[in-house]
């Protein structure tokens, strides 16, 4: 049997476009060992928000071709989209393929007939208007199932390049969304989170369907007890989407809300579509109606021409808000991206300064989070035992507290009533109710 390895970079929906993938391979007889094994394929699924991701995809295409010289080497997704000929030109490399046409990747890789032979199918991904229906049977090893209903991003903030590795936005068909959510069921799978690059424009490229259809279609199949949002545009938080939502009693209380700065003028530069007085009239509503509520976000530090008045505002902000858990990262060039050329870039000694005490104020603020919940019950969906501790086992609450349980019984894919009692970093330590 051909073996073939896998190693992903990024965010969820390349996660979900890996496992896709993965099942191609497999229903092609092949069978799937660790990304440090011995391979005859290496699929490398790229991300390039940062340097640090194309680097990393470099790092790994020179180390799988030492663990196998003869092994095929195809490069996928986000980097090899906006820099082909970089890739190509990367000794080993045999395949280079964007964000389409990932279905037929191991077609493309039984093609190849010598070891140096190079195919390149990156294609201009702007003139990409079909969603590419890509399904999932079985995730392995997991309770939570990730769901990609959306591709591509029309916001074109300046920091980010994602708009042209990922196209125009192109949605899902609903009826295709529904019966890969009815196969995981019946996988017995729990918990649906939806996903995509740019998941609060689902449906814009279609007549008569939105979100809230996708939410209500996946809220009806039965085994499905939790939907979850990933990170989602904060305008699309609507009085009339916030109130349908507190209805939808399978709908997780937890909204990543993505934030990237708490100054209007930071805000401006990086062209984002609200305010902070907006951004927070958007959590008031949703703590409004949705009781127990978790909002995350993702706050970027050092964007070109952040002074240290704009950083405090953002440092003020975070505090009234209280957030759940705060995704910090320092900001990137990009080439081919407007921010790359703005004036005033700060330099990184300062933005490592601001990531670390932006940082230290998101510790404080998960702490103060969690002690609402201290010694009080909470439904957890049990995933996987402790990297640590074999007799216990991890979980989520519905609204996004990692607990960690001890238990002599097998508690993976079990939804069960626990009492949290103690905070340790970053997850809380609970006690079974007996039911």
């Amino acid at each position: 049997m051909k073996k073939v390895a896998f190693y992903t970079l990024g965010c969820k929906v390349n996660q979900y476009e890996t496992e896709a993938m993965g099942e191609l391979f497999e229903k092609a007889g092949y069978g799937i060992v660790d990304s440090g094994e011995h391979a005859d394929v290496y699929v490398i699924n790229t991300c390039t928000v940062t340097n640090l991701g194309d680097r990393k995809s470099r790092q790994f295409i020179r180390r799988a071709k030492r663990k196998n010289p003869k092994a095929i080497i195809a490069v996928v997704g986000c980097y090899s989209q906006t820099s082909p000929e970089e890739v190509s030109a990367i000794e080993g490399v045999n395949i280079v393929l964007g964000t389409n046409h990932r279905k037929n990747i191991v077609e493309y890789v039984e093609n190849i007939q010598e070891e140096n032979e190079k195919i390149n199918v990156v294609e201009n991904i702007m003139e990409i208007q079909e969603f590419e229906e890509m399904t999932i049977g079985e995730i392995k090893g997991k309770t939570r199932a990730y769901l990609k209903i959306q591709e591509g991003c029309n916001q074109y903030c300046t920091y980010c390049i994602i708009p042209y590795a990922r196209g125009q936005i192109r949605s899902r068909r609903l009826e295709d969304i529904v019966k890969e959510v009815q196969r995981l069921a019946k996988n017995h799978f729990k918990e649906i989170v939806l996903t995509g690059i740019h998941v609060a424009s689902y449906g814009k490229d279609f007549e008569n369907t939105s979100l809230l259809d996708v939410i209500r279609s996946v809220h009806e199949v039965e085994g499905i007890e939790r939907i979850r949002l990933s990170s989602i545009e904060p305008t699309i938080m609507t009085e009339d989407f916030v109130k349908t939502l507190a209805n939808l009693k399978k709908v997780c209380p937890h909204f990543h809300l993505s934030l990237q700065s708490g100054c209007d003028e930071t805000l401006k530069r990086m062209n984002r579509k609200y305010t902070t007085t907006e951004y927070k009239m958007i959590v008031e509503r949703i703590r409004k109606y949705i009781k127990d509520v978790s909002i995350t976000t993702d706050i970027m530090v050092g964007f070109p021409g952040e002074t240290e008045e704009e950083f405090e505002k953002t440092m003020q902000f975070v505090e009234e808000i209280g957030f759940g858990q705060i995704h910090v990262f320092k900001y990137s060039k990009r080439k081919g991206t407007p921010a790359a050329k703005f004036e005033n870039q700060v330099p990184s000694q300062i933005k490592n300064i601001r990531s670390e005490r932006l940082i230290d104020l998101a510790r404080k603020s998960l702490i103060n989070y969690h002690e609402k919940f201290m010694n009080t019950p909470k439904m957890v969906l049990f995933e996987t035992t402790s990297n640590e501790k074999e007799d216990h086992y991890e979980g989520l609450t519905d609204n996004y507290i990692r607990v960690l349980c001890q238990s002599n019984e097998n508690l993976e894919g079990k939804i069960l009533k626990v009492t949290l009692e103690k905070i340790s970093g970053e997850v809380v330590i609970g006690k079974i109710v007996n039911q």
